[in-house]
């Protein structure tokens, strides 16, 4: 599969990462996982790692219709849920600028955009320097 997530419940944050040619059928999969999942909680700071991926099906009605029904489960409890893309690569840019586009109907998701792990990481209040850092010392 070409998208995983780790809840890191202790943090508040889910650490969703992208590798080779994104599918949004995958992405749905793992967000149904996600959402059923025991530590799944509305408001959950989200980091997607857009660092490994190298195309996607570009499908924009199926990243629309997607981007509706994980709406459906950040919106709960009237929360807000902040998303970092982390984007360091071309094609990471461009998926992670669609996803933001795909958000604007939906005010209680905040999209961010960064290039760099540090500052994805700060963005989200976390004190790591790096990802390796995070997903290690979180364990």
């Amino acid at each position: 599969m070409s998208v995983s997530f780790r809840i890191l419940s202790h943090l508040g944050v889910v650490y969703v990462r992208y590798e080779g040619h994104a599918k949004m059928a995958e992405t749905l999969e793992a967000f149904s996982e996600y959402a059923q999942h025991q530590d799944f909680r509305p408001g959950q700071k989200q980091l997607v790692d857009l660092t490994h991926v190298t195309g996607w099906d570009e499908e924009y009605l199926e990243l629309l219709k997607t981007q509706a029904k994980k709406a459906d489960a950040f919106i709960g409890n009237k929360s807000e849920t902040l998303i970092v893309y982390l984007a360091p690569t071309e094609i990471g840019q461009k998926i992670a600028h669609l996803a933001m586009r795909s958000w604007e109907p939906f005010p209680a998701v905040v999209p961010i955009v960064h290039d760099t792990e540090t500052g994805a990481l700060a963005i989200l209040g976390l004190p790591f320097v790096s990802l390796t850092d995070l997903l290690t010392r979180s364990a």
